[in-house]
């Protein structure tokens, strides 16, 4: 007789906005699949509602299993406290491997944890590397990188930053930009709008705008350069601004408010209502990293007020370009933007929609199967402290 085979259960983990675009296809795959539980936990990270529900809004994700409630404090402060309520989760749900996701504190608190408890790991978007050990971000992603048994990566470059670190090819898995899976699943809603999207009323061209790294928001003279580049910018396109809470924090302490019905400033909106914004647009600046990426597959002009990026594809074969958060070379940048023709949407290897499938393909029928071999015949039990 064929012995049944064993549920493989598989624990997601998200914390922060971007984790829950890359969440939805994978969601959907995975419930796809027969002998696969998907258990989901959100940290509670974005604890800000138009942070979480209104953006969650079109993405069609299941509702979490549990939610830690974690908020707002220090990297250290809440890298811990994930820790500390992750684990009495984890070891009640006994997962054969956790999937975290981007690289936010959730990201390497989990990936901790899980490795503690002789849990595998599978990192989505593994292997990005900016070289900035000033940014978090950077920090979060190399460790996780060296926790992870199962690593996802969205290109090629990022699949030769893991070999230069020395991470042995089986355990590399080039899927594709999972990113892109959700916004190829929405583009046609996006493009059924017609313009009716969150923007004020009224035509012509314009420029949409998002600002929300500590180097660009929290220093004032950054934030005031960086302002006075999209008022001299409004002159000749429409800005619209979704503002973050973080920044909106900011220009409240500073008193400042736009300088004319041509510069917007917009509550946090949906993904959907996001995408429909920058499908409409001929221009974007942010210091995000998945609007990187999503313009240049849109072939929408994108300016990244970052001095370097985790992405460097987006530069390399997409519409990205990377800009000092200074006034005069915004400005030059985005003159030379509109000066030209729109850019034909690249096609970059494997950003093509079927990402979450590869990746499903790996977790219940290759690698991920032989790695929890041994964690699905083990009991997981409470560590002993060292």
């Amino acid at each position: 007789m064929t012995p049944r085979r064993r549920l493989l259960k598989v624990l997601s983990v998200v914390g922060a906005r971007p984790n829950f675009i890359k969440l939805a296809p994978l969601a959907r795959a995975l419930a796809r699949r027969r002998g696969v539980e998907h258990l989901i936990v959100h940290t509670g990270q974005h604890y800000d509602r138009e942070m979480s529900e209104v953006f969650l809004q079109g993405l069609d994700l299941p509702r979490p299993h549990c939610n830690l409630v974690v908020g707002s404090a220090s990297h250290a402060q809440q890298t811990a406290t994930i820790m500390q309520r992750f684990e009495p989760v984890c070891l009640r749900a006994r997962p054969d491997i956790v999937l975290v996701y981007g690289d936010v504190n959730s990201t390497l608190a989990v990936a901790l944890v899980a490795a503690k408890l002789g849990i595998k790991v599978g990192h989505i978007e593994a292997g990005l590397r900016s070289g900035d050990w000033s940014m978090p971000e950077e920090i979060n992603r190399v460790l996780t990188d060296r926790l992870a048994d199962l690593l996802f990566t969205p290109s090629r470059d990022a699949e030769s930053n893991l070999r230069v670190e020395g991470i042995p090819q089986d355990r590399i898995h080039f899927v594709g930009n999972i990113m892109i899976d959700s916004l190829v699943r929405l583009l046609p809603q996006a493009r059924a709008r017609n313009g009716d999207n969150p923007r004020p009323h009224g035509s012509g061209p314009y420029v949409v705008v998002t600002l929300h790294r500590p180097a660009n928001v929290d220093d004032p003279d950054t934030l005031r350069e960086l302002l006075a580049a999209l008022s001299a910018l409004s002159e000749q396109r429409q800005i619209i601004f979704p503002v973050h809470p973080r920044t909106r924090a900011r220009l409240q302490a500073m008193s400042w408010r736009p300088p004319g019905h041509r510069v917007t400033l917009l509550d946090p909106v949906s993904y959907l209502d996001m995408l429909s914004l920058v499908l409409d647009s001929d221009l974007v600046i942010t210091d995000s990293g998945g609007l990187q990426e999503e313009t240049s597959f849109l072939g929408i002009p994108c300016l990244t007020v970052r001095p370097n990026t985790e992405r460097p594809i987006t530069c390399t074969e997409g519409t990205n370009r990377l800009v000092a958060a200074d006034g005069a070379e915004i400005g030059r940048a985005a003159r030379a933007a509109w000066a030209g023709r729109r850019p034909t949407p690249p096609s970059i290897e494997r950003w093509d929609g079927n990402t979450a499938e590869r990746i499903a393909a790996v977790l219940c029928d290759g690698g991920a199967r032989a790695a929890t071999v041994v964690a699905a015949e083990r009991e997981i039990a409470s560590p002993t402290p060292a």
